[in-house]
């Protein structure tokens, strides 16, 4: 499938600029997310950068006859009923592995929102590691991979060098774009 993606990705004339990432672990986040294609243009950017990219799924995904497939695609499942959070989880996950790259859709939706999720963020903090941002350029038709950013855990100053990555960044279908800010920036503080 990621072959598939690749090609469809060069033929469409699209490119890649930044380099692999030089860490075995991270969180990677893609945006801006407006379409469906996003996904196919994830896959073609983890083949190309030989990432193994995973994502979080509901338990129930890696059941009953598809399950198998499902964990080849990458996915790592989660009990979002389990009194241990989704975060915990995916810090066990982190954990358990010796290379992890953790992709998340930061906007949760393809829909234009006010706020992004911050479970990104909180993973990446609560497991030690760094976030790897991939940015969307639908006009030029190019995908830029950051650098790893070390988090600080000051959400506000850590969520600027994060807006500051993505200045100019146009999806694929531009009233899709999201805001880019967490919830936790406007609580007292500017973190929980």
């Amino acid at each position: 499938m990621r072959w598939l993606a690749r090609l469809w990705f060069r033929l469409a004339g699209w490119r890649y600029a930044g380099t692999k990432p030089n860490v075995p672990k991270f969180v990677a986040i893609g945006a801006p997310h407006t379409t469906n294609w996003d996904f196919v243009v994830f896959l073609a950017v983890a083949s190309h950068f030989d990432m193994k990219a995973k994502a979080i799924g509901k338990h129930t995904l890696v059941q009953g006859p598809f399950g198998g497939l499902m964990r080849r695609l990458g996915i790592i499942p989660v009990d979002r009923s389990s009194p241990q959070g989704v975060v915990e989880q995916m810090v066990d996950a982190f954990d358990a592995a010796d290379e992890l790259a953790l992709v998340i859709a930061p906007e949760g939706t393809r829909s234009a929102e006010p706020y992004w999720r911050s479970g990104f963020y909180r993973i990446a903090v609560a497991a030690g590691v760094p976030l790897v941002m991939a940015k969307i350029e639908a006009p030029k038709k190019v995908v830029t991979l950051s650098d790893p950013l070390e988090l600080t855990g000051d959400v506000s100053t850590d969520m600027d060098r994060v807006r500051a990555f993505y200045a100019g960044a146009v999806g694929l279908k531009p009233h899709g774009d999201s805001t880019i800010r967490l919830r936790d920036e406007d609580a007292p503080g500017g973190a929980d």
